[in-house]
């Protein structure tokens, strides 16, 4: 409904009480026409069976108005979908309203109009007819659909009694209500007389008429009445809760005037005086910066003026307390002893020579330079590597204090960058924090899941961390909190991530990136025997004498429970071995306990994982690729059939987009190169070709599938299987070129684990086998090759591939 700009906008008078379901039921029996004009209004929906006052202000309405007033008296009261629209047109209406009579209409002195209208029926506005100069429309006469069962009961109960309650809370709604619902028998009445009092939006109340299912709009109306009791609880505990601190507060206020009079006529100092003595104490001992001690001095002398009462108070001393407590000029004298610490690493990690080397490095160049800034390193690799407990070791190792900060989840910037005091409960960053719990200002800082920062609309943590992560500006380190400069230069910032992808190239441009990829069975072996058999025998309370576990166990292990690029699980494995034998121990069953290989199943149960590879490849149309993911390396089985089709490519599996398109350029490639790759069908249009990767649920993506789906479908075509104990990488061309990928150890360990003995690679991979173990290339052979057909006389068995 239109307005002039000089009036107010109209206003629905607060629903009278309905009458009786009598009256109701004989409008209900009225005849309503097929076509009714239209009216809009604002700032409610009218209800069947309300009676409400609509004030009239626009010429359009008024001309409505008489001609329904002329006629039958009928007209459709329908809501606006926005409340400041000046023209309204039939997109700005909803489609359903209320069919509702003209009981009472009265003119004003100022040409407007005030009617009282009944509403009748809910209606569905099917097609407007008419446009100017007012709407009028065709609509449809929605019936309530009522099942009667001992649900609808307790809903109409519930509501009853709810509604009830809620007028008992709520002042401004009449005691004439309770009487009203007592009297409704209907529930679909029931249910639009709480709605027309409840304080919902027009949507809200819009989704309530649009309800025809009586027993739905019950449940609607529950949840509404239930939110706004909870609300209106929530309010008067509030209000309650308000009550009594003001009360406490003027107790406390009181109390401390009688204990200043005490203390002044018993010549003793105040607890404020002695406060203010211990801080000036403090900030003296705390050798700050100038700056910062310039700050200390202000924020003191402004305390000392502060009431103590006054919850300013408290929020400068705990801000005085933090800035004292930092260690502005405390540092521990790091351990040079190069020879000591690459000890200290070797006596808590196997391998990992190249983070080894990096650190002794860093110890070195300490060594000649005192004044040295502290490195970014970070660490990247598949979980239950040794990242987080290697952080701890160089710790050790540097005689630091060690500090860790789980990023994983942390979506506030806040928690990087702290508050601003101007916040209630406002505290300073997490890294500000562990300085103060650390003690020093060169601490070892880890940083643990990097690659798990999120972003929301509190800020970007990782932005945050640019500044942390900085060498060139960490020195200057400006926490909201503190709002002073600190000194990060000294601290040695670790990090850690699975993966890099996730980290912003800005702020991975800032960090040392060394990889910890995983390790090879030989040496899981010797990390259980060395690390992992007397950690879990510690912790279980028992020694090497009471439990033994023979090598070929360890392996059996290794190999069938546990298949991870990490030792996480395999530490699980070997404490389910020490719980066993323990209560075998505690229970006089044995006094000791020795673990082999054939007593691996009375202990772990049956074997979880098999070397399935020669089983797969047994048959025309399967291949073995390698692929990376976040855990380390693992293979992939890729398989292809053919049937009578019309040349259409099906690839399943959850595979990405990039995968999708290596397998639409690994089929171009065939169709094209099919005489020369020895492929007899001539026609690829009589069939239709099925790609697939088993373990469908897992997504798969990345583009170093491409030739192993190539190979598939080419073993497919030339009805020949691939030889056993072959698996390869690589992405393909549509020229038959093999592209260089990368993970290139995390796949060669991960083809080692699961019994592969010849890995084909890009020829521009070659390069990548530095870093794989000495004794995977010692035991596997790898071939290098530039295009698809160097590979077919290796997979297909007609060249045996030679050791490198």
């Amino acid at each position: 409904m239109t307005n002039k700009e000089d009036k107010d906008p109209p206003e629905i008078m607060n629903p009278p009480i309905p009458e009786s379901d009598a009256v109701n039921d004989r409008t209900d029996r009225l005849k309503i026409p097929d076509e009714l004009h239209v009216l809009p209004i604002k700032d409610t929906v009218l209800f069947p069976g309300m009676v409400a006052a609509i004030n009239i202000f626009t010429e359009r309405d008024l001309t409505l108005l008489n001609h329904v007033l002329a006629g039958h008296r009928f007209l459709a009261l329908v809501a606006q979908k926005e409340k400041d629209i000046k023209v309204v047109k039939q997109s700005d209406l909803y489609d359903y309203a209320t069919a509702a009579v003209v009981l009472q209409m009265l003119r004003m002195p100022d040409n407007s109009a005030k009617m009282l209208v009944q509403g009748i029926r809910r209606v569905k506005i099917d097609k407007y007819t008419q446009i100017e100069p007012y709407f009028k429309a065709k609509v449809t006469i929605l019936e309530d659909t009522v099942e009667s069962d001992k649900e609808m009961d307790a809903l109409f109960r519930n509501a009853s009694d709810q509604f009830i309650r809620m007028v008992n809370m709520v002042p401004t709604l009449p005691e004439e209500l309770k009487i009203a619902i007592v009297n409704i028998d209907s529930p679909g009445r029931l249910a639009d007389m709480i709605a027309s009092h409840l304080n919902l939006s027009i949507a809200e109340k819009q989704q309530v008429l649009e309800t025809t299912n009586v027993k739905d709009r019950l449940q609607k109306i529950t949840a509404f009445l239930t939110r706004e009791m909870e609300v209106m609880e929530m309010a008067t505990k509030i209000q309650s809760q308000v009550k009594n601190e003001m009360e406490k507060g003027q107790r406390e206020y009181y109390l401390r005037q009688q204990l200043k009079a005490i203390q002044d006529e018993l010549g003793e100092g105040d607890e404020r005086t002695v406060e203010i003595k211990e801080l000036k104490k403090k900030i003296e001992e705390a050798k700050m910066p100038p700056e910062a001690k310039k700050e200390v001095e202000q924020e003191l002398n402004r305390l000392s003026k502060i009431p103590s009462a006054s919850a300013e108070y408290t929020v400068a001393r705990t801000y005085l307390d933090l800035l004292v407590d930092l260690p502005w000029s405390v540092s521990t004298i790091d351990n040079l002893d190069i020879q000591g610490a690459h000890k200290i690493l070797n006596e808590d990690h196997y391998d990992l020579d190249k983070v080894k080397e990096r650190i002794l490095e860093y110890l070195a160049v300490r060594k000649l330079k005192q004044d040295m800034k502290g490195p970014i390193l970070c660490f990247v690799g598949p979980p239950g590597t040794g990242k987080t407990s290697l952080g701890m070791s160089i710790a050790r190792a540097l005689g630091r204090k060690f500090v860790r900060m789980s990023l994983g989840g942390v979506r506030d910037e806040a928690e990087i960058r702290g508050h601003r005091r101007t916040y209630i409960g406002a505290l300073p960053g997490r890294i500000i924090q562990g300085l103060r719990k650390a003690g020093t200002n060169n601490p070892l800082f880890m940083l643990d899941e990097i690659d798990k920062l999120g972003a929301d609309f509190r800020g970007d943590p990782s932005a945050a961390l640019l500044e942390v992560l900085d060498p060139e500006q960490n020195h200057s380190f400006s926490d909201h909190y503190l709002d002073i400069p600190f000194d990060l230069s000294k601290v040695m910032f670790i990090t850690t991530a699975n993966i890099l992808d996730p980290v912003p190239p800005a702020l991975k441009d800032r960090m040392e990136v060394l990889e910890l990829p995983g390790y090879t069975a030989e040496e899981k072996i010797f990390i259980v025997k060395q690390f992992s058999i007397p950690k879990q025998l510690k912790a279980h309370g028992l020694t090497k004498d009471q439990v033994t576990i023979d090598d070929d166990a360890i392996r059996s292990v290794i190999t069938d429970y546990t298949r991870e690029a990490g030792i996480r699980n395999l530490e699980r494995e070997i404490a389910t071995l020490c719980r066993k034998a323990a209560k075998a121990i505690a229970s006089d069953e044995k006094k000791s306990v020795h673990v082999s290989a054939d007593q691996l199943y009375n202990f772990l149960g049956p074997i979880k994982f098999f070397s399935e590879v020669a089983e797969r490849t047994t048959e025309a149309g399967v291949a073995t690729g390698l692929a990376w993911t976040q855990s380390g390396g693992d293979i992939l089985f890729i398989e292809a059939t053919t049937m009578p089709g019309t040349g259409k490519l099906t690839l399943t599996g959850h595979l990405g987009d990039i995968m999708k398109e290596s397998a639409q350029a690994a089929m171009s490639y065939i169709r094209a190169r099919a005489n020369k790759l020895g492929i007899t069908l001539s026609d690829f249009t009589k069939y239709d070709f099925h790609v697939h990767v088993p373990a469908g649920a897992i997504p798969k993506d990345g583009p170093s599938a491409g030739v192993t789906i190539a190979m598939a479908l080419i073993s497919l075509l030339k009805e020949t299987p691939i030889v056993p104990y072959v698996a390869m990488t690589g992405e393909i061309t549509l020229r038959g070129n093999i592209l260089p990928v990368g993970g290139i150890k995390e796949k060669v360990l991960a083809a080692k684990r699961a019994g592969i003995t010849t890995v084909i690679l890009p020829k521009l991979n070659e390069k990548d086998l530095v870093d794989v173990p000495e004794q995977a290339r010692k035991e596997m052979n790898f071939i290098f090759v530039e295009k698809v057909d160097e590979m077919l006389p290796i997979v297909f068995g007609t060249r045996e591939p030679a050791k490198i």
